[in-house]
């Protein structure tokens, strides 16, 4: 797999014929603006735009980006229908638990602790549940994107059922696990190849750096990927 971050928990996804991106918060992201990369460059060629829950700074430009480029929306239901109503043309929604087949790879929705929502009026939506996402590539590897959550003993579960090689995982705290339960999650629960921290950086409220995560993380190998950089995994 070729992964590319684009700051927050914005990832490109390549493998085979397959260009999937999750949580394209490009607009307003500090991280993404601050590197200077053209936008024409993170959408060309995408195949699938997936959500993992309905905080803005993770929907961030969907709706833009399908309108502009056509692609699928992969969401949970409550999300999809409501992208839907904004404009977002072809949706495939699913649910918790649930795997949705596409030629190349299969993504399934797993349990993520976090909430999941939208302001209109000044008032938050509701938008289905929070999830994290499983890619399993036919012809490759699984990588298993925590969305926003905090460490749960299910994680063993996923762990059991899908073998991800690839965590992209949560580590900024306040509004996720910070450095310290991130890096228990990852030794307790898992046994990945690749390590890729997440969800920093990007708010002064949040952490700055993933200094302390791959510190906590003790001799297991940390990708600190850099922002528009694409590295294979």
């Amino acid at each position: 797999m070729k992964i590319t971050w684009f700051g927050h928990s914005c990832f490109r996804v390549e493998f085979g014929a397959s260009r999937i991106l999750i949580d394209p918060f490009l607009t307003g992201n500090p991280t993404f603006e601050k590197a200077g990369i053209s936008e024409i460059d993170v959408i060309d060629g995408i195949t699938h735009v997936a959500l993992t829950h309905g905080h803005e700074d993770h929907v961030g430009d969907t709706v833009r980006i399908c309108k502009e480029t056509g692609t699928t929306l992969i969401a949970v239901h409550e999300l999809a229908t409501y992208l839907a109503g904004h404009g977002v043309e072809k949706t495939d929604p699913g649910n918790t638990g649930g795997t949705i087949p596409h030629d190349g790879f299969d993504l399934t929705f797993v349990q993520a602790l976090h909430s999941s929502s939208n302001m209109v009026d000044g008032r938050p939506v509701y938008l289905g549940n929070p999830c994290g996402i499983v890619i399993t590539a036919k012809s490759g590897k699984t990588l298993y994107h925590m969305g926003d959550t905090d460490v749960f003993a299910d994680m063993a579960l996923i762990n059991e059922l899908y073998e991800p090689q690839i965590g992209i995982v949560p580590i900024g705290d306040r509004y996720t696990m910070g450095a310290r339960t991130a890096a228990l999650a990852c030794k307790r629960y898992f046994d990945f190849d690749t390590v890729i921290p997440c969800h920093y950086g990007t708010f002064p409220v949040i952490d700055q750096t993933p200094d302390k995560f791959v510190a906590a993380m003790g001799d297991i190998e940390v990708t600190v990927p850099k922002v528009g950089v694409p590295f294979d995994a």
